[in-house]
């Protein structure tokens, strides 16, 4: 499965943005950011990218409910078929349950095709009705880099550090809208770009480049964010795009969200297999 197919709600966490990434986001208010230097301007922007989110609703979201499909691409080309996905998702601890769906519901496999992957911490497992095994460590790196570099950890985590910039880097029009440029840079060097609907200020994707230690070369990966729908006062994209050196990757479809609801803790145990079809 891999990064396509969690990120979004955690995730929400590359630089090709159609124009569907404003869709019903455009006809909504816009926040007012004034003007102002770069530095802050740029932290003014996040500010009120966050009020468009929900503000107070989208920061202190605990847990989550995804249901949707999801479609898998590479090298630009579509694999077949777009399962059903259900995603799990709890905040503080972080914790991730993604399953594949394939007929008919994600805790009774239907056949061997049924799978879930588990998130705790910085460990990732994939878990079928055989039970579980670690996930490679490639397939963990690449979760644990696009989680750090999402939404909720710039805002929660980059933020606040002493030494991190904030850097506004002007006005861009891309497919014939306005998107206002933010880049977010620690101390590091590490540092992500965060593009924002220039009227609405709701995030049109996040951007981040990494160095792969093997090869040595750079590589840009990216998530974008469309088709906005207000959810129990949260602005939530119901389309998630992942692109990675420019290329899709993977494409979400949500139909359904659900937040702040009870989870125990099984929910997130990859010692739970899913159940084999009697």
């Amino acid at each position: 499965m891999g990064l396509g197919l969690w990120v979004g709600m955690a995730g929400l966490g590359v630089a090709l943005v159609g124009a569907a990434a404003w869709g019903q986001a455009a006809a909504l208010p816009s926040v007012q950011v004034s003007q102002g230097d770069e530095a802050g301007r740029g932290r003014e922007l996040m500010d009120g990218m966050v009020a468009a989110l929900g503000g107070e609703a989208w920061r202190n979201r605990q847990t989550w409910i995804v249901y949707g499909r999801v479609a898998k691409f590479y090298k630009g080309q579509a694999d077949a078929g777009a399962p059903e996905f259900e995603e799990y998702g709890r905040m503080n601890p972080f914790g991730l349950r993604v399953v594949v769906v394939a007929h008919y519901g994600a805790l009774i496999a239907t056949d061997h095709r049924d799978v879930a992957q588990v998130w705790t911490g910085d460990r990732g497992y994939e878990v079928t009705y055989k039970g579980a095994s670690p996930l490679p460590a490639k397939e963990v790196a690449d979760f644990e880099r696009a989680r750090e570099h999402s939404l909720d950890l710039v805002v929660r985590e980059w933020l606040r550090e002493k030494d991190v910039e904030v850097r506004y880097e002007g006005a861009k029009l891309v497919e014939s809208e306005w998107v206002d440029e933010v880049r977010v840079e620690r101390e590091s060097g590490d540092a992500v770009t965060v593009m924002l609907d220039a009227r609405t200020h709701l995030p049109v994707s996040v951007v981040w480049r990494w160095r792969d230690v093997e090869f040595k070369d750079w590589n840009t990966d990216a998530v974008e964010f469309a088709d906005y729908h207000p959810v129990q006062g949260i602005m939530t994209p119901y389309s998630v795009t992942t692109r990675h050196n420019g290329d899709r990757a993977s494409e979400r479809f949500v139909t359904k969200v659900v937040y702040n609801v009870a989870l125990g803790a099984e929910v997130f145990d990859p010692s739970k297999g899913l159940e084999k079809k009697k």
